[in-house]
């Protein structure tokens, strides 16, 4: 049955405006680091997977800032874990340009540190405090559209890392730059990190801008009420929430989501070039074509719920998934590059409904629940080095093994949650 409960009020409209911003923003900072695996490759000359700890440093950032980020919540408000957030990030974010004069691989890892620090605060923030600007019938529609403008976001970032980045590559292979001067090889790679650093800078101004948005913006009536937590201990919270399944279940099948959605993206390049014969460039074309996809997908995604259960649509999604990464294993070519391309349709709606239906009436427990679900994101950190090594062993296409078995998890949980007996999304 269709859910007529409205997505925002009319008090909350300019507040859910300012935060839509925000998941455009952290989807532009995740998807311009995603090519910086194969670009930190090639400049540095490493091994994929030690290039791989480009998003080992993003995603362990958000485990390890998560909670920090539901105790700034829960002693203040999601309005002031929002602004921690976007300070922090946009500190990280201006790092790039040090990063860049030093032209060490660490200091880059730094500012990627601090830069997804910032944006798991602002993303465990973000998230529930969406979902508290309404009734809690349209929770789950209200995330899924908020979300759907972290495509726009995500697909930013690919055109940003396609333009300004990739093209400016030396196309030296690794043989040719060992064989040049030290100067020489430092007047490259000096171009190379300083294209790196010019989108990163950037984004760090816009983040400011957001910044002072916000902070001058007064807090909805909802804030206030976000504040009267309950006074009982970190420890009876933890309790609760360890014994609902749902939450359990959805905390580790959104580690899987999230593994998958990463390693799907940060080895597209690797798998185009390997399987069209093509340059980096090519590669991050397709790459926007995916992000593009990601992007109408998610507008239609959020629609169907209207009309069927999330979880249903979910556990499509994941089933359809998890053929393609099989198709594209035994079919590396051009029609494994559309069933690549294809799989951004199915990510589209996974993490706001995995989030949703995890957090579904767990009350004031939500503000610690957020910071485990944000926790899982380490699945994004961990992932890419296992599919690192099925890259560096075999090839790229087999290398999409690691999604496919990732995809049959959230596959799982989708199913678990039709099976329930005590709850319903509508």
């Amino acid at each position: 049955m269709k859910n007529k409960a409205p997505l925002v009020s009319r008090e909350m409209l300019f507040p859910f405006i300012l935060l839509t911003l925000c998941f455009a923003a952290w989807g532009t900072a995740a998807n311009m680091t995603d090519p910086l695996v194969k670009v930190f490759s090639k400049i540095f000359t490493m091994s994929s997977v030690q290039s791989a700890l480009v998003q080992f440093c993003y995603y362990g950032a958000y485990f390890c800032l998560a909670i920090p980020a539901a105790l700034i919540n829960k002693r203040f408000s999601y309005k002031t874990g929002v602004l921690s957030g976007l300070g922090c990030a946009a500190i990280g974010a201006f790092m790039f340009y040090p990063a860049s004069q030093t032209m060490t691989y660490t200091f880059f890892l730094s500012a990627l540190f601090i830069l997804a620090g910032g944006l798991s605060i602002l993303e465990t923030s973000a998230n529930p405090y969406v979902m508290s600007m309404g009734c809690q019938a349209s929770a789950t529609r209200r995330l899924n559209f908020a979300q759907s403008f972290n495509p726009l976001g995500t697909s930013l970032g690919v055109f940003l890392a396609a333009t300004l980045i990739l093209p400016q590559l030396n196309q030296a292979t690794a043989d040719e730059r060992s064989k040049m001067s030290i100067e020489q090889l430092e007047q490259v790679v000096s171009a190379e990190l300083d294209a790196v650093m010019v989108p990163y800078v950037g984004f760090a101004c816009v983040l400011v801008l957001i910044w002072f948005a916000i902070a001058l913006t007064k807090s909805p009536k909802q804030e206030v009420n976000v504040k009267q937590a309950d006074e009982l201990s970190f420890k009876a919270t933890f309790s609760r929430l360890f014994s609902n399944k749902h939450y359990r279940f959805g905390v580790v099948a959104q580690f899987f989501n999230v593994a998958a959605q990463t390693c799907v993206w940060t080895y597209t390049i690797q798998y185009v070039m390997e399987a069209n014969d093509v340059n980096e460039v090519s590669g991050g074309q397709i790459l926007q074509y995916s992000m593009l996809v990601f992007l109408i997908s998610r507008f239609v995604m959020t629609w169907l719920m209207g009309f069927i259960r999330p979880a249903v649509l979910l556990g499509l999604m994941a089933s359809i998934a998890a053929l393609l990464c099989a198709y594209m294993v035994v079919a590396p070519g051009p029609s494994g590059v559309y069933a690549l391309i294809g799989i951004s349709a199915c990510l589209s709606l996974m993490f706001p409904t995995i989030y949703a239906i995890a957090l579904f009436g767990l009350g004031a427990d939500a503000k610690l629940g957020a910071a485990g679900l944000v926790m899982a994101i380490l699945g994004g950190a961990i992932m890419p080095i296992v599919q690192a090594v099925f890259v560096d062993h075999y090839s790229a296409a087999t290398s999409y093994l690691v999604p496919g078995c990732s995809f049959l998890v959230v596959l799982a949980y989708a199913i678990f949650d039709l099976n329930s007996k005590v709850r319903s999304l509508g």
